[in-house]
C-alpha cells in the first residue's frame, strides 16, 4: 500500500513537472510567435512609408514637371511677342498663371493628404479663414479633365487630337488617375524635346476587359540621324514613365515608351478592368 502511495505521488510530480514544462514552452511560443508578429508588424509599416513616399515622388513630378513646362513654354512665347503683339503676349501670360494656380492647387490637394486637418474632417482655423484654399482641395484629375489638359498642351504650341473609342464607363479611382498621368507625360515630354509644328494624338479605347491609352507624337525621323526606335530611345522616358510603369503595373497592366521610326515617340499602356 506504501509503495503504491510512493509511486502515486512520484508519477503526480512527473506529471506536474510534465505540465510545467509544458506550460513555459508554450510561453516561450508565445512570445517568439509575438515577437514575430511585432516584427512582421514593423516590416509592413516600413514597408508602406516607402510606398507612400514613392507615390508622393511620383504625384509630385507629375504635378511640378507639366505644369513648369506648360509655364516655361508660354513664358518665352510671351517674351518673344511682348513688342509685337501685345494681346498674344498677354494671353501667354494668363496662360502660365492659370498653370501656376493649377500647380498650386494640385499640390495643396496632395499635401493636404500630408497633413490633414486637426480634428481629422474640417480644414485647420489657418485654413478656415481662407475658404477659397478649402475649395481647391479636388480630387486628383482624371479622363474628365483630359480636355482642359489638351487645350492648355495645344495653347503651349503643340497641337493635340483625341479620340475616344468604345463606350466610356466608370473607372477605379486609380485607374482614372492613371490613365490621366500617362497622358499627361507623354504631352509634356512632346513640349519638352519636341520640334517647331509638332503634333500628338491621343487615343482611348475602353475595351471589354482593359483600358487602353495611347499616345502618338511627332518629330524627326531616325532615318534622318535620330536615335533608333526601343524602349531606351526616349528622352523623356526617365523618372515620370519609370513612375508610370510602377503605376500601371499595380493593376496588372504594361506600358511601353519608344521612339517612332518616322520620328517622334509612342507610349502605350494597357490597363486591365473587371467586365462591365
Amino acid at each position: 500500500m506504501a509503495a503504491a502511495l510512493v509511486a502515486a505521488c512520484l508519477a503526480a510530480g512527473w506529471f506536474g513537472l510534465g505540465y510545467a514544462r509544458e506550460r513555459r514552452a508554450r510561453r516561450r511560443a508565445l512570445g517568439d510567435r509575438g515577437w514575430l508578429l511585432e516584427r512582421e508588424r514593423e516590416n509592413a509599416a516600413r514597408d508602406a512609408v516607402a510606398a507612400e513616399r514613392a507615390r508622393i515622388a511620383r504625384e509630385l513630378h507629375d504635378i511640378v514637371s507639366h505644369n513648369v513646362s506648360l509655364m516655361v513654354v508660354q513664358a518665352g512665347a510671351a517674351r518673344e511677342v511682348l513688342t509685337t503683339l501685345p494681346d498674344e503676349a498677354a494671353a501667354a501670360l494668363r496662360a502660365v498663371e492659370g498653370a501656376g494656380r493649377d500647380t498650386m492647387t494640385e499640390l495643396r490637394n496632395l499635401l493636404g493628404l500630408l497633413a490633414p486637418a486637426q480634428d481629422g474632417s474640417e480644414p485647420s482655423p489657418a485654413a478656415a479663414e481662407e475658404p477659397a484654399l478649402a475649395d481647391d482641395l479636388a480630387p486628383q484629375p482624371g479622363l474628365d479633365r483630359l480636355g482642359a489638359l489638351v487645350d492648355k498642351v495645344s495653347f503651349a504650341g503643340v497641337p493635340v487630337e483625341v479620340r475616344v473609342l468604345g463606350e466610356p464607363r466608370s473607372l477605379p479611382a486609380g485607374v482614372d488617375v492613371t490613365a490621366y498621368r500617362i497622358v499627361q507625360e507623354a504631352l509634356t515630354n512632346a513640349l519638352r524635346h519636341g520640334d517647331d509644328g509638332g503634333r500628338a494624338e491621343v487615343t482611348v479605347r475602353y475595351a471589354d476587359t482593359s483600358l487602353r491609352v495611347e499616345v502618338l507624337t511627332t518629330g524627326a525621323s531616325v532615318l534622318a540621324g535620330g536615335a533608333p526606335p526601343g524602349p531606351t530611345a526616349n528622352p523623356g522616358a526617365g523618372r515620370g514613365l519609370m513612375g508610370l510603369r510602377e503605376r500601371v503595373a499595380v493593376y496588372g497592366g504594361d506600358l511601353d515608351a519608344r521612339r517612332r521610326l518616322g520620328g517622334g515617340y509612342r507610349v502605350r499602356a494597357r490597363i486591365p478592368l473587371e467586365r462591365p
